[in-house]
């Protein structure tokens, strides 16, 4: 970790932890409007309003700057779009049901998935130190996901769906890796946008034929949002832009272990959100399955490969 430090001139650094903890910042406030306006406005809605605000931004940037890239990837960027909609569906749903804290630790325990799939998809090789990293994580989700699940097949089901929002976040991020040669940042997110757009007007058309209470995650009925709630949207939608204009800065320097230990403020955001919007505080089991999680994601940030 020291030798991370010394890598870079200390306003780089600080600038880069800066950025950070804006980007960290944002994405808890994006998860906080979306817990405030879970009981009025479905997750599927949410999808679609937060692409809709963020896209116009990128099209403009897109339009001032034209990306310069070679492309010829079309398939693993439209995989990148769907695969990254379909997290963030799971994402708002887990939000609805499960509260903001612990729908966004599942999210951030993608470390431990992704890991895993580098191994079976890319075929590297891990080190103890990261092997060690994966079981810890593993430990900090069953810690969170065992005592949370009762006999109803209701929560069991939330909670499923929460851990899946991590491993379609990791097969996200691995798509990223893969298309970061090919296409300029701001076309892959774009593509996501696009996705994230064309996908909730498709459930939401489903949901206004025919009610799927059992798939209530992927299809749902369309209902127009109150005027009272319009800034909220807002916010939320610029929110979630804001963090991922500034997520981009944070790693435009080097994407070091130190700039991606500093994403898991988000949670600790995001327990405060929670709590302020009527969320239990974790319990002691849950509270050690965070920081077992935050644990884990800082040990993996920090690998050398």
């Amino acid at each position: 970790m020291d030798a991370e430090f010394r890598k870079w001139p200390n306003d780089d650094l600080q600038r880069g932890i800066m950025y950070m903890v804006i980007a960290s910042f944002s994405f808890a406030l994006t998860g906080a409007c979306a817990r405030y306006l879970r009981s009025d406005i479905n997750p599927i809605e949410l999808v679609l309003f937060r692409n809709i605000i963020g896209v116009g931004f990128i099209v403009y940037s897109l339009i001032q700057k034209p990306a310069d890239a070679l492309g010829g990837k079309i398939g693993l960027l439209i995989f990148r779009g769907v695969i990254g909609t379909l997290a963030l569906y799971t994402f708002f749903y887990g939000i609805s049901k499960i509260g903001l804290a612990i729908a966004i630790t599942y999210q951030q325990s993608y470390p431990v998935f992704l890991s895993v799939m580098a191994i079976f998809l890319l075929g590297e090789k891990l080190i103890f130190r990261e092997w060690t990293a994966i079981i810890i994580g593993f430990v900090g989700i069953c810690l969170i996901f065992l005592p949370s699940v009762d006999s109803s097949q209701l929560t069991l089901k939330h909670h499923l769906l929460g851990i899946s929002n991590a491993v379609m976040t990791g097969m996200a991020y691995m798509s990223i890796r893969g298309l970061s040669k090919y296409y300029d940042q701001r076309t892959i997110i774009l593509s996501f946008m696009l996705s994230g757009i064309i996908l909730p007007v498709i459930s939401l058309s489903l949901g206004s034929v025919e009610e799927f209470p059992q798939f209530d995650f992927f299809i749902q009925k369309f209902d127009t949002p109150k005027m009272e709630h319009i800034s909220v949207i807002l916010l939320l939608g610029i929110a979630a832009l804001v963090g991922q204009v500034y997520l981009t800065k944070a790693f435009s320097y080097q994407k070091t272990g130190v700039i991606a230990a500093v994403g898991y403020s988000n949670i600790v955001f995001s327990i405060i959100f929670g709590t302020m919007l009527g969320d239990a505080f974790p319990d002691v089991l849950s509270m050690t399955g965070i920081l077992l999680i935050i644990i884990c994601g800082v040990m993996v940030s920090f690998k050398k490969s």
